[in-house]
């Protein structure tokens, strides 16, 4: 048996002992994909020394489900996973758990989640390449971008929209491998997919070729021609789902349960295998030579970093300085959305790593920087009507370690990007979701475009932090809160101007703040965005009946509900009787509030006023309705 064979059955059988152990798991891909997995770390530029490098290559799994191929490759080549951390694979508190999650293991690149995630997070690392080219030159940043995606990928509708934009920006620097394997859970793709994938590719000017994934010269060659590609490339690795496993061998019964301990003993007879979890020494060192090559890559890079004159600037992009930040003064009332444009470019002024754009909405989102070019020249992106995509994109550039990525649509098509959000929300990534039109307030376009029960989801998004200002002010001190949290941030901005808050000390940093005291109250009325102006409005006319009210304005009720008791009573005391009032389905505010006013159903044509009107979010409805709870 000569090495690549031996190390490629190393590979497999890794993976097969960790779904057997577990008794739960995927054999059948980490099989089929042994052999191109041995040949492509050949060619992989990383050091598990050197694991946050920032022009080391990037390996993508899109596929998650195929964990166990990816936790014994970073085993073999020397990254923090040990064999009890194999053995205890799909375990409680492990850090292999069933599909790989960014930050948790040693290696793992991206938390890629549901399928066609990780090929749209490739393009975004191939992406952020680019860019970072541009700002740091190529001796600094030429590595490359590889992606392993299967059928299921590229079934998704994002791996379409992903590939479309890598096509026309000539990511060259991206090579994607696709397992095409014939399978899928429920049986052969042909009873659902069968589409000419080379031809698709091609149409997105893609440089394509297709190969038997099991013939080392092939795979090698092809990465050989991959590499020196001016274009994106795909390589069809025509392969067998669980390669090596007798008569489980091509068959869908392979994919997602484990193959039985009488397959797997006679799979290993036939290769000269024993035991579990088995390396053999010459297989170890072939994979940890990955360690010598990297450190050979690594001191020659640092050479060059110490030669150029972007060492200050990789500094910079590296550790951004947010207190250089020069806020912009607002002495009228604005929409959100306006103010949030003016907010951007304060912070693409002082912060080089600062990039984003919208989903073919820049002009009503206002997320343009003005004093930049589009990229890969400037920091704005235009990604088209794909939202999809755009937010694991810019997941991806998230990751990436020197990017503060943003990006806008409109709030009512978030729902395109939760599995996006959720993943950054998972993953702790530094990045900002900016949705506009954030109420019924959008008007006229009607109950398509209203967003009503967005709200709730991403409040019930842990690791989230949703922030609805109330006003131009509010907003510069989300940002603030924003920009230092580690975790991601979404903005929900308005359409309609809002006036600025009069006499009001703004305090974001606990995600609530009394926006209008009173001593002796006798209601409290709460609200974010639009609906803190009403609530003040509504006050001033309750205590011309005698009846104190306290407002509190709650930017970012995720923030709020982190805070202690004691902060919790000094806003709202339980003796008192709290009125919510939100033009959102609005049901997480009984958490505090007694009564809420929401909305009920879905919106309707008409102006903005007109509708806040209808739907009882006027002075005269939130007064009776304050009345009645006392």
């Amino acid at each position: 048996m000569n090495l690549e064979t031996k190390m490629s059955n190393t590979l497999k059988f890794l993976s097969v002992d960790m779904v057997q152990k577990a008794n739960s798991g995927h054999p059948g891909a980490p099989m089929g994909l042994s052999d191109v997995l041995t040949i492509l770390s050949k060619h992989i530029i990383h050091n598990p020394k050197q694991s946050k490098w920032i022009n080391r290559d990037r390996l993508i799994f899109s596929g998650g489900h195929c964990s166990a191929l990816l936790y014994s490759f970073l085993h073999l080549c020397g990254y923090d996973i040990s064999i009890d951390d194999l053995k205890n694979f799909r375990s409680l508190d492990s850090i292999t758990p069933g599909h790989p999650e960014y930050g948790l293991t040693h290696g793992v690149e991206m938390t890629t989640g549901p399928l066609g995630q990780g090929v749209a997070n490739a393009v975004g690392f191939a992406m952020a390449s680019k860019y970072a080219k541009t700002l740091l030159g190529e001796d600094l940043i030429n590595h490359k971008v590889y992606c392993i995606c299967g059928d299921g990928d590229l079934q998704e509708g994002i791996s379409y929209e992903a590939c479309s934009l890598a096509g026309l920006h000539n990511l060259n620097n991206l090579i994607i491998i696709y397992d095409s394997n014939d399978i899928t859970i429920e049986g052969d793709t042909k009873i659902s997919f069968d589409e000419d994938i080379k031809k698709r590719f091609e149409s997105c000017g893609f440089n394509t070729i297709q190969i038997d994934g099991h013939n080392f010269i092939d795979i090698d060659n092809a990465i050989e021609l991959a590499k020196k590609s001016t274009k994106p490339f795909l390589i069809i690795a025509k392969t067998k789902i669980a390669k090596g496993a007798l008569e489980l061998e091509g068959s869908h019964k392979s994919h997602g349960a484990p193959l039985g301990s009488d397959i797997v003993k006679k799979a290993k007879d036939e290769v000269g295998f024993s035991g579990e979890f088995y390396i053999p020494e010459d297989v170890k060192l072939a994979f940890e030579s990955c360690i010598e090559t990297g450190d050979m890559h690594y001191t020659i890079w640092l050479n060059k970093l110490e030669k150029s004159n972007k060492k200050d600037l990789l500094n910079e992009l590296l550790n951004p300085n947010f207190d250089s930040i020069k806020y912009p003064t607002f002495n009228h009332g604005v929409a959100t959305r306006v103010s949030n444009g003016e907010i951007i470019n304060a912070i693409s002024d002082a912060l080089k790593g600062f990039i984003g754009g919208s989903a073919d909405l820049a002009p009503s989102n206002n997320t343009t920087i003005k004093n930049s070019g589009d990229f890969p020249n400037g920091a704005n992106l235009h990604f088209g009507i794909r939202e999809h995509a755009m937010g694991a994109i810019i997941n991806a550039f998230s990751v990436y370690g020197i990017f503060l990525p943003y990006c806008a649509t409109f709030f009512v098509f978030s729902d395109y990007m939760s599995t996006a959000l959720r993943i950054a929300s998972i993953s702790h990534l530094k990045n900002f979701f900016i949705f506009t039109h954030d109420s019924i307030g959008v008007g006229e376009d009607g109950a398509t475009h209203q967003p009503i029960e967005q709200l709730s989801h991403f409040r019930a998004m842990p690791n989230l932090y949703v922030f609805r200002p109330a006003d131009a002010n509010e907003n510069i001190e989300c940002w603030k809160m924003a920009l230092k949290a580690n975790n991601p941030s979404v903005f929900v901005l308005s359409r309609q101007n809002l006036p600025l808050l009069d006499n009001v000390n703004i305090d974001c940093s606990k995600g609530a703040y009394i926006a209008k005291d009173s001593k002796n109250p006798k209601i409290i009325l709460c609200a974010s965005g639009s609906e803190v102006h009403l609530a003040i409005e509504c006050a001033k006319e309750l205590e011309k009946n005698n009846i104190e009210t306290k407002v509190i304005s709650v930017p970012c009720y995720d923030l709020l509900i982190k805070q202690d008791k004691e902060f919790i009573e000094s806003l709202f005391n339980k003796n008192i009787k709290v009125l919510a009032i939100e033009a959102s389905r609005g049901f997480e505010w009984y958490r505090f509030a007694d009564d809420v006013i929401s909305m009920n159903n879905f919106g309707k044509s008409a102006k903005g006023e007109i509708l806040f009107n209808h739907f009882g979010f006027n002075i005269e409805n939130i007064i009776n309705r304050a009345k009645s709870l006392l």
